[in-house]
Order: C-alpha cells, then sequence, then structure tokens
C-alpha cells in the first residue's frame, strides 16, 4: 500500500507558465495499481490524472472516443526536482479558489 498519495483536485507541474491559468496544470483522478507481482520497486502504484490544455492525451481522448488518462509512477509524482539550485515539488496543489473555478470551466469544456 502506498505510504503517501496526494489529495484530489488540481495540481501545477513545475513547468507551469504562470501567465496561462491551464498551462501544464492537471486534474488529478486516482490511483493505479499495478496488476503484476514482478513490478518494479517504485512502480506498483501510478498517479492517475489529465490534463487541462491541449496535449496528447486529451487529443487521444477525442479521437478514440473513449477515456484516456496519462499516468505516472507514484513516487515520481511526490517527489522533489532541482533546477537552477532551487528545490521544489515535481507538482503543486492548487488552493486558491478563483483557480481552481477557472480550471473547473477549462474541464467543464474539455472534457
Amino acid at each position: 500500500m502506498p505510504k503517501r498519495v496526494p489529495e484530489l483536485g488540481f495540481y501545477y507541474h513545475y513547468k507551469h507558465d504562470p501567465s496561462v491559468v491551464n498551462d501544464h496544470a492537471y486534474e488529478v483522478i486516482g490511483i493505479g495499481f499495478h496488476t503484476e507481482d514482478n513490478a518494479k520497486p517504485g512502480e506498483e502504484h501510478f498517479l492517475i490524472y489529465r490534463p487541462l490544455y491541449n496535449q496528447s492525451v486529451y487529443t487521444a481522448s477525442k479521437e478514440l472516443g473513449i477515456a484516456c488518462f496519462d499516468n505516472r509512477p507514484l513516487e515520481m509524482w511526490m517527489e522533489e526536482v532541482t533546477k537552477e539550485g532551487k528545490t521544489f515539488p515535481r507538482f503543486q496543489k492548487i488552493t486558491d479558489p478563483e483557480i481552481i473555478t477557472q480550471l473547473e470551466k477549462i474541464r467543464g469544456e474539455m472534457y
């Protein structure tokens, strides 16, 4: 069982450009469990999420007519990254109510 899991909600990837509200914005859907017993350590659990901008998985959903999601090893989602000497979370939960409202509207239009 995973020791830490993110809350459901909206997140920004560390590459987010604040001038565009939905740039590198994602919605966490849930946790996926690897179905095989021989999964590599650290790859037994996946974070299931979807983009809130026009990204390949969004396009695939439209073309296939079925919900498609991104998934990433949970440990990778939860880790910190270092860029230009600064360390910060790979994904940061969005807590600003105004931004959440805007992202909910975008989600409704996309999905």
